[in-house]
């Protein structure tokens, strides 16, 4: 991935936070695909996905960062990971 490419996705996040709060729907969690057949194309590393979210923290408030959260085998719901 190009560095001006990530750049953007950190971006992306961010307008998207505010155009969501905008609209009177707050941010509330980001998603990680589950691991599935057929989204391989969609999977985004665990430590890039953090960066994301730093990079989104670093620009807005709090209340409009999206928490990070992903399914885990075994577990009954969706879990919390940053």
């Amino acid at each position: 991935m190009r560095l001006t490419a990530a750049i953007a996705f950190g971006d992306t996040l961010t307008a998207l936070s505010e155009k969501l709060f905008a609209a009177r729907v707050m941010p509330y969690y980001l998603f990680l695909l589950d691991k599935v057949n057929s989204t391989a194309h969609f999977h985004v590393p665990d430590q890039r996905a953090q960066m994301l979210v730093c990079e989104v923290a670093a620009q807005l408030p709090e209340y409009l960062v999206p928490k990070l959260a992903r399914e885990t085998p075994g577990l009954a719901s969706k879990d919390m990971w940053i």
